[in-house]
């Protein structure tokens, strides 16, 4: 049975692929798998149906057949231990991707997401002179760590896996800023991540969704 995946009907980002759809998309991309997309608005997000799915309210989500999902790293592991393309097949390196996938979620993205909403959150608050300066630091001590780690090698632990997809995912939101410019491994690894084809395909995908939307 075809998966069906929800997105957003008009993406918050304006199609630049940090919805996570995009995430989910890419997994199917990489892995060959052919799917539908059921495009919802923000008021639909919030009813019942897309609840039950979903009971933050939120997208993805993911069905297949009696499966349902939501959460893009559940989503992207279930796609990855089913379908050839991104997990490798000795169980030792198996379980190090699948590290790498928990690591994007619960380590490297948090500060990022963080720092990002800051400015919104703080607004003009006295102490946002002295926040921001913070919570760039802790983005910056992350991808000092996730730099040495990385290194010279083309991905993290030898060959393209769904940890890599979901690290460059994550530091995709960094490209607006001049963050990711200062560690110039990392820009190089995002790049990659974006050459490959299946990542090409999903961009696409979700951007002509929001390519065709009016403007204003």
């Amino acid at each position: 049975m075809m998966p069906t995946i929800t997105a957003f009907e008009r993406s918050p980002d304006g199609g630049r692929g940090l919805a996570r759809d995009t995430r989910v998309r890419w997994a199917l991309e990489e892995t060959g798998r052919a799917y539908e997309v059921r495009l919802v608005s923000f008021a639909a997000m919030k009813q019942p149906e897309h609840l039950a799915l979903h009971p933050f309210g939120q997208i993805p989500t993911y069905e297949e057949g009696d499966v349902a999902l939501f959460e893009t790293g559940a989503i992207v592991l279930h796609i990855a231990e089913r379908h050839a393309g991104l997990l490798p097949d000795h169980p030792a390196a198996r379980s190090r991707a699948i590290t790498w996938m928990f690591a994007a979620l619960n380590t490297v993205e948090p500060p990022i997401l963080e720092r990002e909403q800051a400015p919104y959150v703080v607004g003009d608050r006295p102490w946002r002179a002295e926040l921001l300066p913070l919570l760039d630091g802790r983005v910056r001590a992350r991808l000092t760590q996730l730099s040495a780690r990385l290194g010279e090698a083309e991905w993290l632990d030898g060959a393209f896996s769904a940890g890599d997809l979901m690290m460059v995912s994550v530091l995709q939101r960094l490209k607006s800023s001049a963050v990711l410019k200062e560690f110039p491994t990392l820009a190089a690894y995002v790049a990659r991540g974006e050459a490959r084809p299946a990542y090409a395909r999903a961009f696409a995908a979700q951007w002509k969704v929001n390519a065709r939307q009016p403007s204003g």
